[in-house]
């Protein structure tokens, strides 16, 4: 990950002591500049320029007329001065960018169409600070370190801290496609580009797939370049078909699989499909409890946030073992399920959206008064109906949260005394339904996709593949999420996407004869972890989140009784249900811990 930092404003600052403590957050080695009130630092391979009055910074690997360039910057001042706050509309590719104009006392600040980048600002009447993180951007005098409460409940309902919070209360992120434009004070923000998703339904599926086939091929021969890359396997769609491409167009493809010597999570076997099918050279790994034990204080000090996804575990030690081989580039299959219609959830909650369909008269005049009849409760199959129903009425996404692991019990048992105090415990749902009520579409599948876009993908799994690859000495980099392909997929209408209840018909359809049938035909599964039998069974681990459980409990976050609960259930019942509660704790204590929080 490539980062920036810097601001405007603020000209009591002594700017080089600012610069010092924004990138004193940062491991790699730094470059400033002080161009008059601006004060702007690089890690990196962030490219700047300046012409006049203005400034142009841009990080990622952003493409202009579809390859990358060696003089980003320059580019970017010359689409500014030509359109303005459309400029990013003029980019592709992963990137983060910032122009400051010294006459105007202003920045602009967007984000790549994904999110694939990042980007964390404070804006204040007195000035604009930003940076790639929000450590960094904390860490300038004039922001400030306070912990939000806000964004700790937020992160116990999303397993991290999505934008356009941060942990940082003074903090803010932007969104993907997002831009900010800050002058004298004054703060407007937009979005500079949409998905436009289709809603009809198509009858050219041979002409589709074969633009298809090609926007793939393209994909990652743009993702490629003329580096020397290896790739990500699972044995899972994504991955296999990003691999079995890269080597269809290279002649050969190294790829790294991660395997787990646990009931239910090894998927290796699927892998050695893959890589007997396309003729791959594989490395293998078998994950070991002690590999978890070793990397918890690494994901502790690295990630500017907490975060908590577990499969960030299997993601560095693959990035790990391609880096000790001498490769510094990878290619991930994320996003596939995000665009294609691959999650599980989707085909789920087709079921409680066919209950619409029946008319409303016959379900609250005939349906509804039937699953209540008296006693109807001790009959099995009406305790369904009444909970389907229930289910059912419930609107998305807020049907969604139901299954939240915060709504196990009231929050008032969950959560301190006094913690909830001043909170809004609805903001996330609210965040939720603005992101699903944004998309260009009137499909709920649609709709769900668009919500996974950002809060799965942007906010979650290409946070934990960038953070982990970073750790390891490797640029990541997602043929899915090639702004073309992504754009072609919101042409896919949503019966394409979710058929029945069959996931991503269109993708595997499309692809099947390329693919095993073995990889197409099985369920879901990817770079899962055991931590939670691993916590139960082995003793290193289980002491360290004894530990961890026991000066958590002193933060008056959560009820030590709800703690107490929660290892007593793991310990007896569900190891793998409740371990993810437990990972979220230790993690969370690790990452403040590590910063003397």
């Amino acid at each position: 990950m490539h980062r920036l930092a810097g601001w405007t404003g603020h000209p009591d600052m002594d700017p080089g002591v600012a610069l010092e403590a924004m990138l004193a957050k940062c491991a790699a080695t730094a470059l400033s500049q002080r161009l008059h009130t601006p004060g702007l630092g690089a890690a990196s391979t962030l490219s700047i320029a300046q012409e006049g009055d203005l400034t142009a910074l841009i990080t990622g690997r952003p493409l202009f007329d579809g390859v990358p360039a060696s003089d980003s910057a320059h580019k970017l001042l010359g689409l500014w001065r030509k359109y303005g706050k459309d400029a990013p509309r003029h980019i592709h590719g992963n990137f983060a960018l910032a122009v400051l104009d010294r006459a105007e006392h202003s920045a602009f600040l967007a984000l790549d169409r994904i999110g694939a980048e990042k980007l964390a600002f404070a804006a204040s009447a007195n000035g604009l600070v930003f940076a790639s993180q929000v450590d960094m951007v904390a860490a300038h005098p004039a922001v400030g370190a306070t912990l939000d409460p806000q964004a700790l409940f937020n992160y116990f309902y999303f397993y991290q801290v999505p934008a356009p919070g941060s942990i940082f209360r003074a903090v803010n992120k932007l969104l993907p496609a997002q831009w900010l434009y800050w002058r004298k004070g004054a703060v407007s923000q937009g979005f500079y580009w949409a998905l436009a998703y289709r809603d009809e339904p198509r009858t050219d599926f041979a002409d589709q797939a074969q633009c298809f086939h090609g926007l793939l091929r393209e994909s990652v021969a743009r993702s490629t370049g003329q580096d020397r890359v290896a790739a990500f396997l699972s044995g899972g769609t994504d991955s296999s078909t990003v691999s079995g491409v890269l080597k269809e167009q290279r002649g050969e493809a190294r790829t790294y699989s991660i395997g787990f010597d646990a009931n239910g999570f090894d998927e290796m076997e699927y892998a050695r499909i893959a890589g007997r099918r396309f003729g791959l050279d594989m490395r293998e790994y078998y994950l070991k409890p002690q590999d978890i034990l070793d990397l918890v204080p690494l994901i502790a000090r690295h990630f500017d946030e907490p975060f908590a996804n577990e499969s960030a575990v299997p993601t560095y030690y693959c990035a790990r073992l391609a880096a000790a081989e001498g490769y510094r580039v990878m290619l991930a299959g994320d996003g596939g399920d995000e665009i294609f219609g691959g999650n599980e959830r989707y085909a789920k909650q087709k079921i409680f959206e066919a209950y619409h369909l029946i008319p409303g008269p016959l379900r609250r005049g005939l349906i509804e008064p039937l699953a209540h009849l008296p006693g109807a409760h001790r009959i099995a199959p009406m305790r369904k109906l009444q909970s389907y129903i229930q289910q059912a009425n419930i609107p998305l996404p807020e049907r969604m949260s139901a299954y939240n692991f915060i709504y196990r019990q009231p929050l008032d048992e969950m959560f301190a005394p006094g913690f909830l105090t001043g909170l809004d415990t609805r903001q996330p749902e609210d965040w939720l339904k603005e992101v699903y009520d944004r998309a260009d579409s009137r499909s709920y599948i649609n709709r769900m996709l668009h919500l996974d876009l950002k809060f799965t993908l942007a906010d979650c799994d290409l946070r934990k593949v960038a953070g982990m690859t970073e750790i390891a000495g490797i640029e990541v980099r997602y043929p899915l999420l090639d702004d073309a392909l992504v754009e072609f997929s919101g042409e896919t209408p949503p019966d394409w996407k979710v058929k029945g209840q069959y996931l991503r018909w269109f993708f595997k359809t499309a692809l099947r004869g390329f693919l095993p049938d073995e990889i197409i035909d099985k369920s879901k599964h990817g770079f899962g972890l055991p931590f939670g039998l691993w916590a139960k069974e082995y003793a290193p681990l289980r002491d360290r989140i004894e530990a961890a459980l026991t000066a958590f409990k002193r933060r008056n976050i959560l009820q030590p009784a709800y703690i107490d609960l929660i290892r007593s259930e793991h310990m007896s019942g569900h190891a793998t249900y409740f371990g993810k509660m437990l990972w979220l704790i230790l993690t969370l204590e690790e990452w403040l811990a590590a910063r003397s929080l």
